[in-house]
């Protein structure tokens, strides 16, 4: 099953960092972003989307985001059920953060990437120096002829 969610917005209050009772950082926040599609009047509506980091991801967005940061993050969705203090059960589906992108500030051109994933294993593939990706994929001569294409 695929279960992955990309997204870039602006973080829309102050995060707040929490620790868990075995010690863990988690950090709750909504990210907004402008709707892609058109309303009837014209105007593009905002989507405000749940989001959950955990452990490193969560001390960097405390520590570098605030209101209005934009951010992107990758991560997948997952649904939290609990208990309302009235005793109802209720449920939210959010984004569980695995790796987050600072965009900066309104204003600012900053741009980190954080990744809580180890780095992806090698595959095989070993690229010197002089090797350019088109020299990889081609076998060397870098030039690609149409008929060399599969479509």
């Amino acid at each position: 099953m695929i279960n992955r969610v990309i997204l870039v917005g602006r973080i829309t209050k102050e995060p707040e960092l929490r620790t868990t009772a075995t010690g863990i950082n988690v950090l709750s926040f909504t990210l907004a972003f402008d709707n892609k599609n058109k309303n009837a009047d014209g105007t593009r509506g905002s989507s405000f989307i749940n989001c959950t980091a955990w452990r490193n991801n969560a001390d960097i967005i405390a520590k570098y985001c605030h209101k209005g940061s934009q951010i992107g993050i990758d991560g997948s969705l997952q649904e939290r059920k609990y208990q309302r203090r009235d005793g109802t059960n209720a449920s939210v589906i959010e984004v569980v953060v695995s790796e987050i992108t600072l965009l900066g500030s309104k204003g600012t051109s900053q741009s980190n990437s954080y990744n809580s994933q180890p780095e992806p294993v090698n595959q095989g593939y070993v690229q010197d120096d002089d090797t350019s990706v088109e020299d990889m994929i081609s076998g060397g001569d870098g030039d690609l002829a149409d008929d060399d294409l599969p479509f």
